[in-house]
């Protein structure tokens, strides 16, 4: 009998993490089952990725057997979380959690001891005695994760050194310093677990952007009935649903307007900062907001497939994906911790048998080396440094992915902070990648060109072109009839009948019985005078690299439309920007000379490459790399997809909005909406988030280091060192948590 293997690859969510020596004991618990290749777990985000042929149950019952909870990540959704779960307050979230009650109780029998023995340095056995008991209330959770990690995983983890330093004062004599060492531990743990729950809170909350319901309709096949509604869950949505959106709501799934006219909100999927008008047979994206009209929209996609559930599904990889300093960071935490055990054990054991200090404490106000060595086993907890990194990549990660922008991973985020040059593709990247019509000439104008202001005869020109063009489906039939409906009556327009396709060369039709004819640059020599204003200004145009197109009736010249692939409004700005930010930018393009010159002039690049072929692109960028270091192409076509791939960092402009698959899968960074303008926010977050990794990570080592030599001075006690250790952790989360709410505020110096 056949029996289906599991995945090769495996996604988990795991529960119960309170700090990243948690997230450690996880992985390495797991990675120790037979059939496990790969194993890593992000505190941060809690998931679990396992790559191997492990059973999925025996994973479960791993991390379970290691005192946590997990659950397997299928393909569908996250479900919404439940506000009422999320951490709102401090005190909400220690009351809701039961495992924080021991600590919460051991804090208040510590008192007195704290007050009496700590601060008054009176000393009592009544005292301790609340303090024993604070001890075996706190303690028994450490205990068993200490047991856990001897029994499974074969290792002393920091439960197991707090356990250690814990009985070395019960030895001692230090009842209440013991019980303080636990209490505070744990209140620690439940602290930092406080900490990144707002952390995975804020990330969850991309899920919220999408409805969990859908209202259904069906029509009769007679026109006078009013259609049936249904309010289903958004996953019985299959393509071909047609759903009723009312003003207001957020759009459940991917598809296209059916019937009726709104503005739609993208901003939370594109970051487009103006809602967009949608019409019949325009696209929308679920977890968009409808404007103030109803719609009704034939569902394209399955839930699944969404774009906002693929912006998840990326969010989430990212998440697991480490930077190069976090790798760093973490093999050097394995180096840290086992060295200053060495540490305590040599600093207990080498003054007193080498030069005859006191072992043990010789009185009250004197610390004896066996307790320095205690205190040094507490501050060998590597949790402040292991996290200082990931708090800060994953939240930078996560503001980038609110403001419609897709970073595949933390070591993409660090090379963006280090990019120093900045090419450009031209269509579709730079423009709008359409035609639209830039002039209109007619030569019964009184001026051989088009004024800003709307000239009668010209307007005339355009509504004939557009009665020829109204069935076209070729760009430049798309991009005239557009320009008259916006800029004419519809009762402006004539009827033409007869149209026909004439290959190659344009499109022609009647009109009252006479031929007319839109012609392409080939009808310049036919029907174009070889001298004269209109003449100059189609070459000139043709040149800049605008299209002129020819309209003439029953053989008669009656002027020019001419049209362009314009820059995308925000273009020059981003330009703009990223000069300021100190980056040179380049154009590079397959378009001509004269039309790449043009447009780098108009949104203010400095240099060109024109007329290039895509293996001359990839050629562009090692040039580029070698004159300023490391760059970053912006590309949205499959022609881009090589110099996407071979830059530093390779960005697609587009997203479901336009641009390509293949762009999309090269590049690191995804732009899901047009304005360009989320390029330099995108560079300044990321030199804001690496800015913020080496704070936190400095400040890490400097705390361990200033408690490290107070120790060993007779100047710093255990509960001191735990404090310490708490409180950095929570500040290097907290301050890398900063950067959820990043809006440009925070500085961004270059970073090596």
């Amino acid at each position: 009998m056949n029996t289906a293997k599991p995945p090769a690859a495996q996604a988990f969510e795991v529960s119960g993490l309170d700090c990243a020596s948690c997230a450690r004991s996880v992985e390495k618990g797991v990675s120790t089952l037979a059939g496990v290749s790969t194993c890593s777990l992000d505190f941060t985000s809690a998931r679990l990725q396992v790559e191997g042929e492990a059973d999925p149950a025996e994973i479960v019952r791993r991390v379970e057997a290691l005192g946590f909870g997990a659950r397997p990540l299928g393909t569908t959704p996250p479900p919404t979380p439940d506000p009422a779960e999320e951490p709102t307050s401090l005190p909400r979230y220690l009351l809701r959690r039961r495992e924080s009650w021991p600590a919460l109780a051991g804090a208040v029998l510590l008192l007195p001891g704290l007050v009496f023995h700590e601060i008054l340095h009176w000393d009592a056995h009544w005292i301790e005695f609340p303090a024993l008991l604070a001890l075996l209330l706190a303690g028994g959770p450490v205990v068993r994760a200490a047991w856990r990690g001897l029994r499974i995983n074969r290792e002393v983890n920091i439960q197991a050194l707090i356990t250690i330093a814990v009985l070395g004062a019960l030895v001692i004599g230090a009842w209440v310093e013991a019980g303080m060492v636990v209490v505070l531990f744990s209140l620690g743990e439940s602290l930092e677990g406080y900490a990144s729950a707002r952390a995975r809170g804020a990330i969850r909350s991309l899920v919220s952007t999408a409805p969990a319901r859908a209202t259904r309709i069906r029509r009769s096949s007679r026109a006078e009935t009013r259609p049936t509604e249904e309010v289903v869950p958004v996953e019985e949505l299959e393509p071909g649903d047609l759903i009723l959106v009312r003003p207001g709501e957020r759009i459940p799934g991917d598809g296209q307007v059916a019937r009726g006219r709104s503005t739609v909100d993208q901003a939370a999927l594109t970051g487009e900062s103006v809602p967009l008008e949608k019409a019949e047979g325009s696209a929308v994206l679920a977890g968009s907001v409808n404007g103030e009209g109803a719609l009704e929209i034939e569902i394209t996609r399955p839930v699944t497939e969404t774009t906002l559930h693929r912006m998840l599904r990326l969010v989430a990889e990212a998440q697991s994906q480490r930077a190069p300093v976090q790798r760093y960071i973490d093999r050097f935490a394995r180096v840290y911790t086992p060295a200053v055990v060495v540490l305590a054990l040599l600093v207990a054991a080498v003054p007193p048998l080498a030069f005859g200090a006191p072992f043990w404490n010789p009185d009250p106000d004197t610390f004896g080396w066996f307790y320095r060595g205690l205190a040094l086993l507490v501050i060998a907890c590597p949790c402040a440094l292991v996290i200082s990194v990931p708090a800060s990549i994953v939240s930078a990660i996560t503001n980038a992915a609110r403001t419609g922008v897709l970073i595949k991973g933390g070591a993409h985020m660090e090379a963006l902070a280090r990019v120093r040059a900045v090419a450009f593709d031209k269509t579709g990247t730079l423009t709008e990648g359409a035609l639209t019509v830039v002039g209109v000439r007619s030569v019964a104008c009184a001026e051989a060109e088009s004024s800003p202001e709307p000239c009668e005869p010209c307007d005339e020109l355009l509504a004939l072109a557009a009665a020829v063009e109204e069935r076209s489906e070729h760009p430049v039939g798309r991009a005239v009839t557009l320009a008259a409906r916006a800029r004419l009556h519809d009762d402006r327009i004539p009827v033409a009948t007869d149209h026909r396709a004439l290959t190659g060369r344009g499109i022609s039709a009647t009109l009252d019985g006479t031929p007319v004819t839109i012609g392409s640059r080939r009808h310049l020599d036919i029907y174009l005078p070889r001298e004269g204003p209109h003449r100059s200004h189609a070459e000139a145009d043709a040149q800049e690299g605008r299209t002129p197109v020819v309209v003439e009736m029953g053989g008669r010249f009656l002027g020019t439309i001419t049209l362009a692939d314009v820059p995308r409004p925000s273009a020059a700005e981003a330009i703009a920007e990223l000069h300021d930010l100190k980056l040179p930018t380049l154009l590079v393009s397959g378009d001509s000379k004269g039309a790449a010159r043009y447009l780098a002039e108009r949104v203010g690049i400095e240099e060109v490459r024109a007329e290039l072929l895509p293996a001359e692109k990839v050629r562009v960028m090692d040039e580029l790399r070698s004159r300023h270091g490391p760059v970053a192409m912006v590309g949205d076509g499959i022609n881009d997809a090589p110099a996407l791939a071979m830059a530093d960092v390779g960005i697609a402009v587009g997203g479901d909005l336009g641009g390509t698959d293949q762009a999309r899968e090269a590049a690191h960074v995804t732009l899901m909406g047009a304005d360009l303008r989320l390029l330099p926010r995108t560079l300044r977050l990321a030199r804001a988030a690496m800015w913020t990794v080496k704070v936190n990570v400095w400040f890490a080592i400097g705390i361990k280091a200033v408690f490290m030599l107070l120790v060993l001075a007779g100047l710093g006690t255990m509960w001191m060192a735990v404090m310490a250790d708490v409180g950095a952790t929570l500040v290097v989360t907290l301050f890398g948590m900063r950067l959820l709410r990043w809006g440009g505020d925070l500085p961004e110096p270059l970073t090596g």
